[in-house]
């Protein structure tokens, strides 16, 4: 266990104390941890929630998307590693044992009540905005609202390709939606700056169809009428495609008033 973590620390009114279970490193900046769940928590797929370490004074907290599906006994999430982060650069050093604070209200836009009902669901994503997705993509609800659901994840290096090998595998094994997701379920990673079989970026694929592969029955563009989006990850990349999706006719959904697609504003530094 780490030094900071030799004083136990102690929950409040907004925050619990959990146990780090697990730790796994993908590479030299990306790395993705599972803590304790506490019986009372919450959540809809999707969401995201508060996570911290102590700081000067007061807790160190920032927003996480929740990998790990509604249903999961234990909550997992993707990070990525800033050296000087305030908190990132602290967090990429847990190990089990070591204890965090959760917040008890996860909240967040990406959940399928924000979405109207259709045939395609998109999931577009870049970097650890995978995260939700992996939350979403293991959800049996998503599969009885949606024929066909793509996960999309451009990344710059291979190695960035976190939780490829479940993904490429149409999530056999998951206990609730694996016989779904063999016939519902596609996965199309995106590598822009190391050789790889697709190595454009989301936009381009949207434009020249590749995002419509053989496992992705219908037309071969996004249409408002059927088809459902959700963004994930940078700034750049949710600006870029929220101005092509309005373009297209695409009207942004929220809790109160459903829409076409759906983007998540929270981010980590």
């Amino acid at each position: 266990m780490s030094d900071r973590n030799a004083i136990p620390l102690a929950p409040s009114a907004a925050l619990t104390v959990e146990t780090v279970l697990s730790v796994r490193h993908w590479n030299e900046h990306l790395f993705s941890f599972t803590i304790t769940r506490p019986q009372s928590f919450r959540f809809r797929s999707g969401e995201f929630v508060m996570l911290g370490l102590p700081g000067e004074g007061r807790p160190l907290l920032r927003a996480y998307s929740i990998a790990s599906p509604a249903w999961a006994e234990e909550l997992e999430f993707l990070s990525i590693k800033v050296p000087d982060g305030p908190l990132t650069s602290k967090l990429q050093l847990i190990q089990p044992g070591d204890q965090l604070f959760l917040g008890r209200k996860p909240t967040g836009t990406l959940v399928t009540d924000a979405l109207l009902p259709g045939k395609r669901l998109f999931f577009l994503s870049t970097g650890t905005g995978l995260a939700p997705f992996l939350s979403l993509a293991r959800d049996p609800d998503v599969y009885e609202m949606f024929d066909q659901v793509q996960l999309v994840h451009s990344v710059r290096r291979v190695s960035d390709l976190a939780f490829r090998e479940e993904l490429e595998a149409q999530l056999a094994g998951d206990p609730l939606v694996q016989d779904q997701a063999l016939i519902q379920f596609s996965y199309l990673p995106t590598v822009t700056r190391e050789p790889f079989p697709t190595n454009q970026r989301i936009g381009t694929l949207i434009e020249n169809g590749g995002l419509f592969g053989p496992n992705m029955p219908g037309e071969k563009r996004l249409n408002p009428e059927t088809d459902r989006i959700m963004l994930c990850g940078s700034m750049e990349m949710i600006k870029d495609l929220s101005a092509m999706l309005d373009g297209m006719g695409f009207e942004e959904g929220s809790n109160s008033k459903p829409g076409h697609y759906v983007i998540e504003r929270a981010f980590v530094g």
